[in-house]
């Protein structure tokens, strides 16, 4: 018969593997937000995903600078935010761009602050957040690349077609560019294709059509990314005495 001293050791050994079992499984709130990640890197932030359409200044003679100074940032911002790992795609049109940036929350407001920061508009005019995406449940691209869309690459019609001008919303425009946008992913991700210009030169169909983006960027109520840095740095007034949160005022100046 053992001992009582036995007995007490017993114990306390399955006590300590029900805790390291415990341990072993027990996870924290943000956990089942980033378990579903795909990369494993991903998993380490909240990954984000901005969309930004803009139109190109007329001086702006060689596109290939636009490309150029976005791929300089991509690189500068690989240094200074080391586990925040950016992807996306620059698809720069022969009057506008769209552009698609994945990572953390910082990495996305550094390229907004960049966007603005352009002295007199020397690429980009008029840029506007056209979606903005919390905790996608996978990357649409795997590197950052730019891609110059060149003017026999049907840029004109698909994406339009069946729409009436006057009955299209800008909801559906922007639903539109996401459909596009993602079958785009899927199939670079069906061909292992890194890159996905080398996509839309075999599939030019799956090209955002120009004319969605121009009727994008006459609509009001897209904010423009000075009126989304602005919100994000703004401060919340807090009512005590209708429990009501509102924006600061200085919204309205802008």
């Amino acid at each position: 018969m053992p001992s009582k001293q036995c007995w007490h050791a017993a114990q306390m050994e399955e006590i300590k593997a029900e805790k390291k079992k415990r341990g072993e499984t027990r996870t924290s709130l943000f956990h089942p937000v980033t378990a579903h990640r795909k990369d494993p890197e991903d998993a380490k932030i909240v990954l984000q995903r901005l969309i930004v359409i803009a139109r190109l200044p007329q001086h702006l003679a060689d596109r290939t600078e636009l490309g150029a100074h976005y791929d300089k940032l991509h690189f500068q911002l690989s240094k200074q935010f080391v586990r925040d790992h950016m992807t996306g795609l620059l698809l720069i049109y022969p009057s506008c761009l769209l552009c698609i940036v994945e990572s953390s929350r910082e990495v996305l407001t550094s390229v907004l602050k960049d966007m603005q920061q352009q002295p007199g508009c020397t690429f980009l005019e008029a840029p506007k957040v056209m979606f903005l995406a919390h905790n996608p449940q996978s990357r649409l691209f795997q590197q950052w690349s730019y891609k110059i869309v060149t003017t026999d690459q049907r840029i004109w019609n698909y994406g339009a077609k069946g729409l009436e001008e006057d009955e299209e919303s800008t909801e559906t425009l922007v639903c539109t560019v996401l459909a596009a946008l993602k079958k785009l992913g899927e199939y670079t991700e069906t061909h292992r294709m890194a890159l996905p210009g080398s996509a839309l030169d075999k599939t030019p169909e799956l090209i955002v059509s120009q004319n969605v983006l121009f009727k994008l960027l006459a609509r009001d109520d897209l904010m423009t990314t000075q009126q989304h840095l602005l919100m994000y740095n703004s401060p919340l007034n807090i009512s005590m005495d209708f429990g009501q949160a509102v924006r600061s005022n200085n919204l309205n100046s802008v």
